[in-house]
């Protein structure tokens, strides 16, 4: 599996003219050697593969990157970059620019002063997801509608946003995830008209729209869903509103298919949108790639005109945010197949009501 991802780098190192590329972000750091430690740096070329570390993590690295050299460095990692570097006699090596900042790439021209150093982009290398990681975020997405199955008990008028988000937080922990996939959002009544409202303090009443945008960690693989109850019985504009959202969820989901771009997606389910009337309530794009980090390539969005790829798992997330009112969000994850695409979300999308 790692070997298949390295291969991979060599083919870009081959198409960028680069001898090495130098990895730090943790994301890519963990996908190319295994290594989920939080400090590290992979100096990656088709003559040997070396992961830098300290003395915290050197048996985890021996034991999570076997197909590396691990080497144990002192006060700065840069200076056994800089001799690993030389000994190789690399000339051109590539940094991840959009990861790197300007301190880091300082130190980077301090110590590799007699090489060329070239931004290089690794996260498009993470789009396209293999067997063993689609059941990792198969199994975050399952940890996630248990969870959701579960907080539906306590929801009633009388508690706090807070109080949901924890008991969500609760069950994931319980039943495998290793932390929140971010700030869990909760937001009811006018606060749903926040499209990221994280959970406040904020007392939910009858007949508030509950929004819970949310997810679990498994192995390093995300999920994210997105759900919009009733903390009572609907009121006609509710239903309304939600059905709108619904129907531009589904066209979302029904035009989801390799080859298509993200742009071409994100128009289907904005038009419904927008024909209903709202188009200026729904400001954010329909999606987004989802793996070892929560927000990652492809997009589904107005601006994004690649094409998507079978095995790349993105979200479907239209939304209707209404100033004073409140709003309704709602997420599923699904993977890219050449025929259309698969739902990973189970939860239902009915609208529920809690009485």
């Amino acid at each position: 599996m790692i070997h298949q991802r390295l291969i991979n780098v060599y083919k870009l190192m081959a198409e960028q003219g680069l001898d090495a590329v130098v990895v730090t972000k943790p994301e890519n750091r963990r996908y190319f050697s295994g290594f989920s430690g939080s400090s590290g740096m992979l100096l990656i070329s088709k003559q040997s593969q070396m992961l830098f570390t300290d003395f915290r993590y050197i048996e985890q690295a021996k034991k999570q990157a076997p197909e590396y050299q691990i080497v144990r460095h002192g006060t700065s990692v840069f200076d056994i970059l800089s001799e690993s570097v030389k000994k190789q006699a690399f000339i051109r090596v590539g940094f991840e620019s959009d990861y790197v900042t300007f301190d880091t790439y300082q130190k980077l021209t301090q110590h590799l002063n007699a090489v060329e150093l070239r931004p290089v982009n690794l996260d498009t290398l993470r789009m396209i997801k293999d067997q063993a990681e689609l059941k990792l975020i198969q199994q975050a997405v399952q940890i996630a509608d248990s969870a959701f199955e579960h907080v539906l008990k306590i929801i009633r008028p009388g508690i706090t946003e807070l109080e949901v988000a924890l008991e969500l937080e609760y069950q994931m922990r319980k039943l495998g995830s290793e932390k929140p996939a971010f700030d869990t959002i909760v937001a009811s009544g006018f606060r749903g008209a926040l499209p990221h409202g994280q959970a406040s303090e904020k007392i939910i009443e009858a007949g508030d729209f509950v929004t819970m945008d949310f997810g679990a960690v498994y192995q390093g693989y995300h999920s994210d869903i997105t759900r919009t109850v009733v903390a009572g019985k609907a009121t006609d504009r509710q239903r309304e509103i939600y059905n709108i959202v619904l129907d531009a969820q589904l066209a979302g989901i029904s035009a989801v298919a390799a080859n298509k771009t993200g742009m071409e997606i994100d128009q289907i389910s904005r038009k419904i949108i927008a024909d209903a009337g709202y188009a200026e309530f729904f400001g954010h794009a329909l999606g987004h790639g989802v793996g070892l980090a929560i927000h990652e390539e492809p997009r589904l969005s107005s601006t994004y005109t690649n094409e998507l790829t079978a095995n790349m798992v993105v979200s479907v997330e239209p939304g209707i945010y209404l100033p004073d009112w409140g709003g309704v969000r709602i997420e599923d994850l699904v993977v890219v197949s050449a025929a259309g695409c698969t739902v990973l979300t189970a939860s239902n999308k009915k609208l529920i009501e809690l009485n």
